[in-house]
């Protein structure tokens, strides 16, 4: 077994789960990863393994059909899964976010109607923040959700939904100022609506279209679309939560979660970097010696790793103080900002060890060169990280003069 990125303390469960996930991980996504993502091809029977593994509701309480699990044992899957290819992560981690704020914010009748089914994978989750004109400034939201008897009349567009044409179940955030005075801050008049869809691009339901994929450097596979609306009628009672002005709020305690995703997703693809990095540099020689007893390369090989164990060992520190009841935006942020710019620093250096050959379709460290650029915006960029991070250090470490 590999040394770098163990993780100390785990149950047997949590060992047994990790040990499936890798195998399936080494024998059905990483021989075929490359290929399907050269044709963006979505990757359908991996995701029925996945779901035959019951890897949808892993995190989803027994009463509701799931796995009941932490988040950390989530996190480590995540981790495994992207090391296989990272698309699938994403697949996997959308839908975790939206049954995730089901759990925390739902109304016991939308946790009894959309948990167990999302549990069997038999809906697939998506979620919906960013606008053509936004990204990280969600304050600047424009969709909007008007009331209209016992339904809310939504139009605007949304941008980036991951699993936006496969998904059957989007929360959409927009905003709502009913029953909100004006001048009410912008934050405090959002509210999440879940929509539930067809599968598939076109209108999906009356008012509600997903137009086709996003055509992206990386990240393939998985599709990436727009969202839509135009007198969209939703029921009142798919106000998560069943009350207006709290969307923010629950989005931002998904993200929170999603952060510590995103921190495993590039935990994941560097270590596959690492492994393909260390594996060509033994078999590669030049001047009549592997280029691994170069001493520059072992320097590379030496930064590599301990960048893969730091992100790492920050990733598993968030996700505990999640799953301990506290409050993890600091540690959430510095795992999500240090696990993609090292995951960035890692794939490079992979790259330049496989020389010419990096630049080549066939070698695997092309796909996950183009993939990498991904981590450094998903779920808030590092300047968004840096603001969280700087904010919170200086709550915790007040000056009292």
């Amino acid at each position: 077994m590999a040394r770098l990125a163990q993780t100390a303390g785990l149950t047997d469960v949590q060992q047994e789960i990790l040990s499936t996930v890798r195998d399936f991980v080494d024998k059905e996504i990483i021989p075929v990863a490359t290929e399907l993502e050269h044709r963006d091809e979505y990757p359908q029977a991996i995701v029925d393994g996945l779901k035959e593994l019951g890897l949808f509701g892993l995190m989803i309480p027994e009463e509701y059909g799931g796995l009941g699990e932490s988040l950390l044992t989530y996190a480590l899957c995540v981790e495994e899964i992207a090391r296989g290819w990272m698309s699938v992560s994403g697949i996997i981690n959308t839908h975790f976010i939206v049954a995730y704020m089901l759990k925390q914010h739902g109304t016991q009748e939308q946790k009894d109607h959309f948990l167990p089914r999302m549990a069997a994978g038999d809906i697939r989750g998506a979620f919906s923040m960013s606008e053509p004109g936004l990204g990280s400034d969600v304050s600047a939201i424009t969709s909007k959700a008007v009331k209209d008897g016992d339904e809310y009349v939504l139009n605007g567009q949304k941008m980036w939904l991951t699993n936006g044409g496969t998904s059957s179940l989007v929360a959409v955030l927009v905003r709502s100022d009913e029953g909100h005075a004006e001048g009410t801050a912008p934050h405090k008049s959002m509210t999440t609506f879940l929509v539930e869809k067809e599968p598939g691009f076109g209108e999906v339901r009356p008012g509600l279209t997903i137009p086709g994929k996003i055509d992206k450097m990386g990240y393939k596979g998985v599709d990436t679309t727009e969202l839509i609306m135009d007198g969209l009628r939703i029921p009142a009672d798919r106000v998560l939560g069943g009350v207006t002005g709290r969307g923010f709020y629950q989005m931002m305690d998904g993200v929170e979660v999603g952060r510590v995703n995103v921190a495993a997703r590039g935990c994941g693809v560097a270590q596959r970097a690492f492994e393909l990095g260390v594996q060509y540099a033994q078999q590669r020689h030049t001047f009549g010696k592997p280029i691994a007893q170069h001493q520059a390369i072992q320097f590379k090989l030496a930064e590599m790793a301990t960048k893969v164990e730091a992100a790492h060992a920050m990733m598993v520190n968030a996700a505990r103080k999640k799953d301990s009841g506290e409050r993890n935006d600091l540690e959430a942020g510095m795992a999500k900002y240090l696990a993609s710019e090292y995951c960035k620093e890692v794939v490079e250096d992979a790259f330049r060890i496989h020389g010419g050959y990096g630049f080549s379709k066939e070698y695997e460290i092309e796909r996950l060169y183009r993939e990498a650029p991904m981590l450094l915006i998903g779920e808030g960029t590092a300047e968004i990280q840096k603001m969280i991070i700087g904010r919170r250090l200086l709550e915790e470490y007040r000056f009292q003069g």
